[in-house]
């Protein structure tokens, strides 16, 4: 008997869809049928996630994963119908293909029987095709729908804070005395104030959202980019369980008679710095407005490994706050060696470090790769091949009269401006180790000018930092200091 798993999708739409339970029932049917074991543990599934990506289906990779176990611990990966595994051919293609000859997974469709040989993969490439085309159709008429309703002044969504409709079917109104907080919010963010602080410093002033309730960075920052406030409308921008879709799959369109909050340039320049802080910031890491200073995490005890924790101390000579660093095991009692370094003597050390290390020709640095990078570099080679084999057709066509000159050279150059765009980001994910090293040193060198500059916050300080440094090891024997470098 065979182990079985069964992956379960059901995205925005449900247009032609079963729900869940009714697609989980017909898959433990077949599975008894065809003598498979279908075990609970095995039974993966995703609600309200598009077929396009698949690293947007968290379920969908945890199966991925799982077949990749030597020995994989499932035989075939049952699906209602071959488009809950994919909308997207190439991906289909490369997932497919790993499981079937590295993993030795099938995978069933239960409702579109293909049959084996050439003929069956045949069809089953055509019904891929078929389940595309159809998903690019449904979003591009929906996209089309929401576009007219929004250029009509059709209103798709709940009013943010600052706005009220006033009339079904009209756009949302500006609220004066609900736009304030926000006006507020995007010149004090402007000013290099984070999300964290402008949340406290909004409710220190008695300023509440639109539900009564108190600010939160998060709610800061989704207002700051909620395109609204620049006279912009966004549709599309979140799946049935709140979380966000993808970036290319937002409708944001300008919209003739919505009165903004705060100018196009204020609010661009917002987004810009939250977009570089999204770049360089690591994930899941606190806030830097929450960090005493922006070497907070980076400075390890030379004796244990813990991290140095933070105090604040007063010098009340001179009317001036200092933090101290010391050992987070020593406070404990866990480590018995005393690490205790004030920032007045640990930051000279630092820059000290970073200058000299952006000087020299070879730096010491780790390489962080990204498990996603060899399926995307496959997807990537994939469409390469692909615009190949448009070039020959369009070719022949141009051979066999079908197809003017004009023409040809029309579709040669959309070919050759894919083909370019598809090389470039292949080169991104494949970085020649020789080009690190000769990177390495301007990196640090960039970071140096930063950290080392009066004028910058401790908002970007702590942002460039953690951009390239892992950890800093402090040897409190000799006072100096081991930077560990990171390439990502």
């Amino acid at each position: 008997m065979k182990t079985a798993a069964a992956y379960i999708r059901v995205s925005t739409h449900m247009q032609e869809e079963l729900s869940p339970d009714a697609q989980k029932r017909l898959l433990i049917e077949y599975a008894k049928k065809n003598d498979m074991i279908l075990s609970n543990e095995f039974i993966f599934m995703d609600k309200g996630i598009s077929g396009k990506k698949a690293d947007k289906r968290p379920d969908f990779m945890k199966m991925i994963s799982m077949a990749k176990q030597k020995p994989a611990p499932f035989d075939v990966i049952l699906v209602w119908k071959f488009s809950r595994f994919a909308r997207n051919q190439e991906e289909s293609i490369v997932y497919k293909n790993l499981l079937r000859n590295k993993c030795k997974v099938d995978v069933i469709s239960i409702t579109e029987q293909t049959g084996d040989g050439m003929f069956g993969k045949l069809i089953e490439r055509i019904i891929e095709w078929m389940d595309e085309f159809y998903s690019i159709r449904l979003g591009e008429d929906v996209t089309r729908g929401m576009v007219e309703n929004a250029m009509r002044g059709n209103f798709q969504a709940s009013p943010a804070i600052g706005y009220k409709v006033v009339r079904k079917g009209e756009l949302p109104k500006k609220v004066p005395e609900e736009s304030k907080p926000v006006e507020i919010a995007f010149k004090k963010f402007n000013s290099s104030m984070g999300f964290l602080e402008i949340a406290r410093y909004l409710n220190s002033l008695g300023y509440r959202t639109k539900t009564g309730k108190l600010f939160e960075a998060r709610g800061i920052k989704y207002i700051l980019t909620n395109p609204i406030y620049k006279g912009w409308l966004r549709w599309n921008y979140r799946n049935p369980d709140g979380s966000r879709k993808s970036k290319e799959d937002w409708i944001i369109v300008k919209v003739p008679g919505l009165e903004p909050t705060v100018s196009e340039e204020l609010w661009d320049a917002v987004n810009e710095r939250i977009e570089l802080m999204s770049k360089i910031v690591p994930p899941k890491s606190k806030p830097s407005s929450v960090k005493r200073h922006w070497l907070s995490g980076l400075i390890k005890c030379s004796a244990c490994g813990r991290s140095l924790s933070t105090s604040v101390h007063t010098d009340k000579r001179y009317g001036r706050i200092y933090t101290n660093f010391q050992c987070y095991g020593y406070f404990k009692g866990k480590c018995t060696v005393s690490h205790q370094v004030s920032e007045k003597k640990i930051v000279p050390i630092v820059l000290a470090m970073l200058k000299e290390d952006s000087l020299k020709k070879d730096v010491p640095f780790e390489i962080l790769t990204d498990n996603k990078n060899s399926d995307e570099i496959s997807i990537l080679k994939l469409q390469l091949e692909k615009i190949d084999m448009k070039e020959l057709r369009i070719k022949e066509a141009y051979r066999n009269g079908i197809d003017t000159l004009d023409e040809y050279k029309e579709n040669k150059d959309i070919l050759t401006r894919e083909r370019s765009s598809l090389q470039n980001k292949l080169e991104c994910l494949n970085v020649p180790e020789e080009e690190m090293k000769a990177d390495m040193p301007k990196r640090i060198g960039s970071v140096y000018d930063i950290v080392s500059s009066e004028s910058t916050t401790k908002d970007e300080k702590y942002a460039a930092i953690n951009s390239i440094v892992k950890k800093i090891v402090y040897r409190k024997s000799d006072g100096e200091v081991d930077i560990y470098y990171y390439y990502s």
